[in-house]
């Protein structure tokens, strides 16, 4: 008798696919564009070994911590009125970020030789995702989708935030107030006002791949891309922070193994923030803010999303205190599921654009 495969079994393999797909596709990035800068891919100093080495460390390590999460009964708890679909993910173990952001921090130390800047942009991202664990915690304690309250989880922000921008203040890079543009050779000077700037970046990047982590693979998958073009680009100037891109890529498409649809593990606001933190801590030490902008395309797209859902919803609400909906849902990746799109065909149409963005974004550059 010919066997057949199930849904859930069809399903598994596509989402093993996608995530192996964009997993040789970033190795294949790295391995040429460390040929094409003539560095050794097979050094830590290059972005090859430290993507490979934090993917299998990740991949490895969540075999163990999975079990030991869903030991300590970290079940996602899901929303009632979110898409029905995914409903059947309720008691999936979430928190993730407590073992694949580390294990990036650990080998971009190491392999960047403890620099400074980089140990700058870790104890950033360790501090975001301090706050994530925060949220977690409060989620699974309460079990409910509220954890500490919004203006709670905003003043840590803002406050990790700022002493991020005072490191910085006394260590700066040369000319670091002075916006670079693409395309010609002027700056854009900000003087003072770039210390609110960097600050509302660091809070609002980090918010947007928050909004971005609702489907199996996207965030970690888009992420991976993001900052492994961003390691490319800074990498003439700031090879320590290219060797913590490409390890946090790695970790991301470690992580990958087992977040890919069908989900064993989210990285929860662990994850998502920590990520976001670590994108624009790079960005603005660099002076690469024009290209994050390129490269967080989809995490401002989902952020927009929502914020005209709100507007919308109070602009047009009437005297029974209901307004209308612009989407059916948001962010915009549940609305295109309540509009009859699969999660895989979302993640799929979002790696691609996220990998056109990074392309243009290193072309540009």
């Amino acid at each position: 008798m010919d066997a057949k495969l199930s849904p859930d079994q069809g399903l598994n393999f596509s989402g093993i696919g996608l995530a192996s797909s964009l997993a040789i596709g970033l190795g294949a990035a790295a391995l040429i564009l460390d040929r094409m800068a003539n560095r050794l891919p097979w050094q830590l100093t290059s972005l090859t070994l430290p993507l490979l080495l934090c993917a299998l460390s990740s991949a490895v390590i969540g075999f163990w911590v999975i079990p030991l999460l869903q030991a300590l009964k970290t079940g996602q708890i899901i929303r009632e009125d979110g898409p029905q679909a995914h409903l059947k993910k309720a008691g999936t173990p979430t928190m993730g970020g407590i073992f694949f952001i580390p294990v990036a921090v650990m080998i971009a130390c190491i392999g960047s030789n403890f620099a400074t800047e980089v140990l700058a942009v870790c104890a950033l991202t360790l501090s975001y995702g301090f706050i994530g664990w925060l949220d977690d915690w409060q989620i699974l304690r309460r079990k409910s989708n509220k954890g500490i309250s919004p203006k709670m989880k905003l003043a840590l922000q803002i406050g990790f935030a700022a002493l991020f921008c005072l490191w910085l203040m006394f260590n700066q890079p040369a000319n670091i107030t002075n916006i670079a543009l693409p395309w010609v050779s002027f700056s854009l000077p900000l003087g003072i006002l770039f210390w609110p700037l960097a600050g509302f970046v660091l809070v609002a990047e980090s918010n947007a791949t928050n909004l971005t982590d609702g489907i199996d693979g996207l965030a970690a998958g888009t992420v991976a891309i993001a900052i492994l073009a961003l390691g490319a680009i800074i990498a003439p100037t700031s090879p320590g922070l290219m060797v913590f891109c490409a390890a946090m890529s790695g970790s991301c498409l470690g992580f990958l193994a087992h977040n890919r649809n069908p989900a064993r593990v989210f990285m929860g606001d662990t994850g998502s923030l920590a990520l976001g933190g670590a994108l624009a801590a790079v960005a603005l030490l660099t002076n690469t803010l024009v290209a994050l902008f390129i490269l967080s395309g989809i995490f401002f797209i989902e952020t927009l999303s929502v914020m005209a859902q709100v507007s919308y919803y109070k602009a047009t609400k009437g005297p029974d205190g209901k307004g209308k909906r612009l989407f059916k849902m948001a962010p915009l990746h549940h609305h295109l599921e309540l509009s009859g799109w699969s999660e895989l065909q979302v993640v799929a149409v979002f790696y691609v654009i996220a990998a056109i963005l990074a392309a243009t974004c290193m072309a540009i550059a």
